[in-house]
């Protein structure tokens, strides 16, 4: 196998999740109730807002898009949020959808650690992936930040995904590469001396311990799954290719249902991303984000429409598979909290207010449409979801207070 060099190892440092806090026993974590599990889905262009909101205050039905859902009594839809920083921007605001940092088109922008990323500390450790991230295109990045502000890339691969959780690998293989790993390791902790004796800024040994600690907590936690069998399940991807980008989407909810069914991750990210260029979808053929542009104009609309329709008709598709297999005390759903949401309120104008926000699942008592008295930061209900999970921090983001939104 291929030894990977020093430049190349502290590349993929920058792709690793935010270290875990412990490693339990799998034996113990099967003795406790269902885990709590969470993901969070960002569809990068947007809904359009008059299809996607209720027309009448606290009725799914009256919502063009969502009056279909199977789980409505499971959902509650959230009106009046927004970045404080990003009223408008650009498509940069994907990169800020789950951390709240303002300004994400500036030149001089930093980005902060994800949400998904700070719960991974939490609820990572009892499972073999910390945290999983997936994406229908290959851009390198998604929604997910660590904590030095780099991006986590997502898989966009179907068949490596299923591969990666559910294949066995060659043992003695991974062993090898498990030692090469430990090899650059421990060179890197030899060049980290060496910068400290040589006087280095304090910001740059920062960064390479940073970086060293996380890989090395990456390389624990490989070790310790390395000699437990993965679980088996039948391959349920679909193949159809006549709608590719339909069949991406899909399969993806696909495997985060499994993932989690199969307690193989307890965080994830779907980031539904976009490229120039045509999709196709039951119903209408077009460049998704050339039609997010629609300037009002009806055909735009109704093929814009076609294709949102198609990724919320996926959605629901998960939910109610999720909610369909029992766990103790309620079924799959009702132990994942699912935020599924945009960066855009309006897309077609670049604007960032009014953010289409759902929350399903997680055992909450739901409200099904909650339309806020006046424009509120999303990261409140970011907040309020880190309580939730158990993770006890005063703000997050542009976050004012925890509105208790959630009950149960």
């Amino acid at each position: 196998m291929r030894r990977i060099s020093r430049k190349e190892f502290l590349k993929v440092g920058a792709a690793l999740p935010l270290a875990v806090s412990s490693l339990s026993l799998r034996a113990e974590s099967r003795k406790k109730p269902p885990p709590k599990r969470i993901i969070f889905i960002c569809s990068c262009l947007g809904f359009h807002e008059p299809y996607f909101f209720p027309r009448k205050q606290g009725e799914l039905a009256t919502s063009e898009y969502l009056k279909g859902m199977k789980t409505k009594e499971k959902m509650t839809v959230f009106q009046n949020l927004f970045h404080p920083g990003m009223e408008t921007s650009n498509h940069d605001s994907e990169k800020s959808f789950l951390t709240g940092t303002p300004s994400p088109e500036s030149s001089n922008f930093v980005n902060g650690a994800s949400l998904d990323q700070v719960l991974a500390r939490q609820m990572g450790g009892d499972t073999r992936f910390p945290s999983l991230h997936f994406s229908i295109y290959d851009r390198g990045w998604g929604c997910s930040w660590n904590d030095r502000g780099s991006a986590v890339p997502p898989m966009h691969d179907e068949e490596k995904i299923f591969e990666m959780l559910f294949e066995e690998e060659d043992l003695q293989s991974k062993k090898q590469q498990l030692r090469n790993d430990q090899d650059v390791l421990d060179c890197l902790r030899r060049d980290l001396v060496q910068l400290r004796k040589r006087g280095a800024k304090s910001g740059k040994l920062d960064g390479y311990q940073a970086v060293i600690a996380e890989l090395e907590t990456q390389l624990n936690h490989e070790k310790f799954w390395l000699n437990t069998e993965k679980p088996k399940v039948a391959k349920s991807l679909s193949s159809d290719r006549e709608f590719a980008f339909s069949t991406k989407v899909r399969n993806l909810f696909e495997l985060a249902k499994l993932a989690f069914q199969t307690d193989s991750t307890r965080v994830m990210t779907l980031s539904m991303d976009w490229i120039y260029g045509a999709i196709k979808v039951p119903g209408a053929t077009g460049g998704w984000h050339t039609l997010s542009h629609h300037g009002g104009k009806p055909e735009m609309i109704a093929r814009l429409s076609r294709i949102e329709i198609d990724t919320l008709r996926h959605f629901d598709r998960f939910l109610f598979e999720m909610d369909q297999i029992k766990e103790e005390g309620g079924t799959l759903l009702d132990h994942t909290t699912v935020v599924m949401g945009s960066n855009f309120g309006d897309s077609s104008n670049h604007t960032c207010n009014n953010l289409p926000m759902i929350v399903a699942g997680g055992g909450y008592r739901h409200q099904t449409h909650t339309v806020l008295e006046k424009p509120t930061p999303l990261c409140n209900l970011y907040l309020e979801l880190l309580h939730k999970h158990n993770v006890d921090l005063g703000s997050f983001g542009s976050s004012q207070e925890d509105m208790d939104w959630l009950k149960g």
